[in-house]
């Protein structure tokens, strides 16, 4: 009888909402003050480094409370009729946990292509050593960002931003090397800042340090490539031979059975 009214409930839920009587949408504009302080602060990164600007991550937020307030009205129809303060608590951790699930899927592609992030930042500091051989750091980097992998052109328009604002300071620098906790960031950063701050008769010696530090880092960038695809042959090459062992012994185990039943 419960599942019977749940799926009523839904039904009914379902026809108001198609009709417009009820506007999940509009109940998140109207408290949109208080839902977005449940926006985690690397939220709209971790979107950028999953879809670019393909996606607009406030319209993915509005879906993720859209979709976790859903929940809470189905896991409130199955429940209703037993329904108590404990069982609205479930209500409200379940589409909690939903809400959270979108989030954590992010953060967890994000890490699982930190390699693929590891290997483009040699290669795109070594396009920015030759801009800033005839230009300065910051107006170097304003004429990477053309060029710049996808995954840092906000990061980029954030740090020339906060130098143009006046920020002559290595901070701006160091966010970015905190965006993007890779390889070595940190340090390219410093030596970045170093050379915006370097005078002209010392510009060739700190670019040849710097030139010497990203060449460092597109080794070790290959190395790692070559070791995840090694890494990848070896684990198909263990699975193979799993699996052909395995069908070797059943087909023996098959053959000793027959032979004992003649």
């Amino acid at each position: 009888m419960q599942i019977e009214i749940a799926l009523v409930a839904i039904i009914i839920f379902y026809i108001l909402t198609k009709s417009g009587k009820i506007s999940i949408s509009k109940l998140i504009a109207d408290n949109e003050i208080y839902l977005r302080k449940l926006k985690e602060s690397d939220y709209d990164f971790y979107v950028k480094a999953k879809y670019g600007d393909s996606v607009n991550p406030d319209i993915l937020f509005s879906k993720r409370l859209q979709n976790a307030l859903i929940i809470i009205l189905l896991v409130f129809c199955l429940l209703l009729k037993n329904m108590s303060y404990v069982y609205l608590i479930v209500c409200l951790v379940a589409g909690f946990a939903f809400f959270k699930l979108d989030y954590i899927n992010l953060k967890n592609y994000y890490k699982r292509h930190l390699h693929e992030i590891d290997t483009m930042l040699p290669y795109y500091l070594k396009g920015l050593e030759i801009l800033i051989q005839h230009y300065t750091v910051p107006v170097a980097i304003g004429k990477s960002l053309d060029d710049a992998p996808e995954i840092f052109k906000d990061g980029l328009k954030e740090l020339i931003n906060e130098i143009n604002a006046g920020n002559d300071t290595i901070e701006p620098y160091m966010e970015f090397a905190r965006q993007y906790p890779v390889r070595d960031s940190m340090r390219m950063m410093r030596l970045l800042y170093r050379l915006s701050l370097g005078r002209q008769e010392r510009k060739q010696e700190q670019l040849l340090a710097f030139s010497k530090t990203i060449s460092n880092l597109q080794q070790k960038a290959r190395e790692t490539k070559y070791k995840n695809r090694l890494d990848k042959m070896e684990g198909k090459t263990m699975s193979m031979l799993i699996t052909t062992g395995l069908g070797v012994m059943v087909l023996l185990v098959l053959a000793v059975i027959t032979m004992m039943n003649v």
